[in-house]
């Protein structure tokens, strides 16, 4: 990969350990709005030393938590601005936030991600984990996210994050999550078994965070042909700390209207779930259905189906979902595959027709 030399000279490397939650998050908004002409392209390496839930900037928090269960788990919900999905992280977590220059960036986000992942790819095959990039934000291992990233402008800074997954709590992943069924709950933790990796799952043995940081500044040096240099938050830097401590758990700040609502829980970058109803005459169904992106066509990987529907024979509804797995969801292959499917189960529900089980099908491509 062409290094990036542009800027400043070092990079200047912040090791904050373990942290409380709350400021695993705040240390890197921190430095980019104390961030001017003179700071360092920055990186920071940072655990929360308690468990928290963090939405993405344009999200409401109360249609993506399920804040009842967070409540009861005693895990606290914090809003940062960088963008994407509710995720769950505790200390099994290595965050790596850079707060770069954006000269010292590519110019393209896809370029921007590409170069930002390709030092924890090298560290991860350094450590024996045959890691790639998978476009636009992801690091996947023989199709297993192992890694997704997020972007931001902050004052006049570019910030990139993401972290090295020593271990992950899919369970409570899947639980922390607001869904509209307990179907779906289960449908989001099997994907997670199914789509998700660690090094835990990967390795004989789990590499210690100081063997990790070691062979990742190695790859930092190697691929942006810069020094690194270990420092420590300014003073400017920790009072933007404080500030934002105390903002990011407000109520007002925590609970505030986002702009976006997200479409459907994402596994990685070629993995969704996602749940849709649709009224038919002859009642109501619901597809709860695990959707992959291949080839740029859009996949039906699996499919659960329910409703208050009537069916005979009660078995035709698993065979129907058995012939639909591995549909190319476009309105002619859906309505053959479909078709097919109800001939071979021999499926009767009265009052749906083969254009509502269509309908609904395709209910499923549609942007929220």
């Amino acid at each position: 990969m062409e290094k990036m030399t542009e800027g400043k000279k070092k990079i200047r490397i912040i090791d904050l350990g373990e942290v409380p939650a709350i400021r695993s998050q705040t240390c890197y908004h921190a430095v980019g709005y104390a961030f001017g002409p003179e700071t360092p392209d920055t990186i920071i390496l940072v655990s929360p030393k308690t468990s928290y839930v963090c939405v993405g900037y344009h999200q409401e928090a109360e249609r993506e938590v399920d804040l009842d269960y967070c409540k009861e788990a005693g895990l606290p919900i914090y809003r940062r601005e960088v963008g994407g999905g509710a995720v769950y992280l505790d200390h099994n977590q290595l965050f790596v936030q850079w707060i770069f220059h954006p000269e010292s960036l590519p110019e393209t986000l896809e370029e921007k991600f590409k170069y930002y992942v390709e030092p924890i790819i090298r560290t991860y095959r350094e450590l024996g984990i045959e890691a790639s990039y998978r476009p636009i934000n992801d690091i996947q291992v023989a199709g297993k996210k192992i890694c997704g990233t997020g972007a931001a402008q902050i004052g006049q800074a570019e910030i990139l994050v993401g972290s090295f997954m020593f271990d992950f709590d899919k369970k409570t992943m899947s639980r922390v999550l607001r869904v509209s069924s307990e179907k779906m709950r289960d449908k989001v933790f099997q994907s997670l078994e199914q789509y998700l990796t660690t090094m835990k799952e990967l390795l004989a043995e789990v590499p210690s965070r100081e063997k990790v940081r070691e062979i990742y500044l190695a790859k930092i040096r190697e691929i942006t042909g810069k020094e690194v240099e270990f420092g420590l938050l300014t003073e400017a830097e920790l009072a933007e700390a404080e500030r934002l401590d105390r903002l990011f758990q407000r109520e007002d700040w925590i609970f505030q209207k986002g702009s976006l609502r997200r479409p459907a829980i994402k596994i990685h970058e070629d993995i969704q779930v996602r749940e849709i109803d649709y009224k038919a005459p002859g009642g109501l169904i619901r597809l709860t259905a695990r959707i992959k992106m291949e080839d740029g066509k859009t996949i039906l990987d699996s499919v659960w189906l329910s409703g208050d529907f009537t069916a005979l024979p009660k078995e035709g509804v698993t065979l129907l979902e058995k012939e639909l797995s591995g549909v190319t969801l476009e309105e002619n292959s859906v309505t053959e595959a479909m078709s097919r499917a109800l001939k071979i189960s021999g499926l009767q529900c009265p009052g749906i027709q083969l254009k509502d089980w269509v309908s609904a099908l395709m209910k499923l491509t549609a942007k929220d």
